[in-house]
């Protein structure tokens, strides 16, 4: 099951893509069973039976919106933790001038970078090496903590492509990267929440980002160095995790900042990431204003 959030006047509802007649629909949850929970991270708190029920709506329902008529938000609007990890490809490790680490390096983004597939990233105007990056996300599916290796994956609820979009000069001031990842609009991600039933192992997914013709970043999730659910166990070693948590798992080769020249994000492009299997997130770069 996809699983996004709408928006619907003037609010936000959670609703499942879908494609009838070779075509991307939406259907409105809570128009098809009213007793649904009101949001993407509701259906996760509901747990495996709310997620039945939404999937026996989406099956039954009689009624579609047209996808590109609907405007997307991030699938979990206001997450309560957004977990970054850094360095997590050895390809992109190397690039970097960097060992590989013993340990995930993990920082944190925060809602207001937060936003959905063709929402427009915001070049602030204190800096110009505003970097991208194409990782794949998972977003945690029940309360956790001290959860094993061997168990992790029961609480992922799914996987979506994110753009931990980055303000390289920022990041590099200090030995905290926080700042340099936590502008307004610097967590692009969806389109969709696809849920784990759906997409199998998540450790050998193509993942790639292309702006224009020009394709920058090319590889696989098997070049993770630390995996999922070593992820999780690491994490909910030191943190409970709730639903709707979303953890990025590092990028790949190919980011603006280790090229030669650097090649940093400019207004008027359209970045675009594409996950197997998770679809394609697409946000246009704007200055601020």
């Amino acid at each position: 099951m996809k699983l996004v959030t709408f928006e619907y006047d003037e609010g936000l509802r959670p609703g499942v893509l879908s494609t009838r007649e070779g075509r991307e629909v939406i259907i409105d949850l809570q128009r098809e069973d009213a007793t649904l929970p009101g949001s993407v991270r509701g259906l996760l708190e509901g747990g495996s039976a709310a997620l039945a029920k939404a999937a026996k709506a989406a099956d039954s329902a009689n009624e579609a919106l047209d996808a590109a008529a609907v405007t997307l938000a991030a699938p979990i609007p206001n997450p309560g933790k957004i977990l970054c990890i850094g360095l997590n490809y050895a390809d992109h490790a190397a690039e970097s001038g960097q060992p590989l680490p013993d340990y995930p390096i993990v920082f944190s983004k925060y809602s207001n970078t937060v936003i959905g597939s063709g929402a427009a990233i915001i070049l602030p105007k204190v800096t110009d090496m505003v970097d991208y990056e194409a990782e794949l996300g998972f977003v945690i599916g029940k309360r956790g903590r001290h959860i094993s290796e061997a168990e992790a994956l029961d609480y992922v609820a799914g996987y979506l492509p994110i753009n931990d979009v980055s303000a390289r000069d920022y990041q590099e001031r200090v030995s905290q990267w926080t700042m340099g990842k936590s502008f307004d609009t610097f967590a692009p991600m969806g389109p969709a929440l696809v849920t784990a039933d759906e997409v199998g192992d998540p450790h050998n997914l193509a993942i790639r980002l292309w702006i224009g013709d020009e394709v920058l970043q090319d590889s696989n999730t098997s070049q993770l160095i630390f995996s999922v659910p070593k992820l999780v166990a690491d994490i909910s070693e030191v943190m409970t995790l709730e639903p709707g948590d979303i953890v990025s798992t590092g990028t790949p080769p190919g980011v603006g900042a280790a090229r030669s020249p650097q090649r940093f994000l400019r207004a008027g492009e359209t970045c675009h990431i594409e996950i197997e299997r998770l679809g394609v997130l697409s946000n246009p770069i704007v200055a601020e204003s």
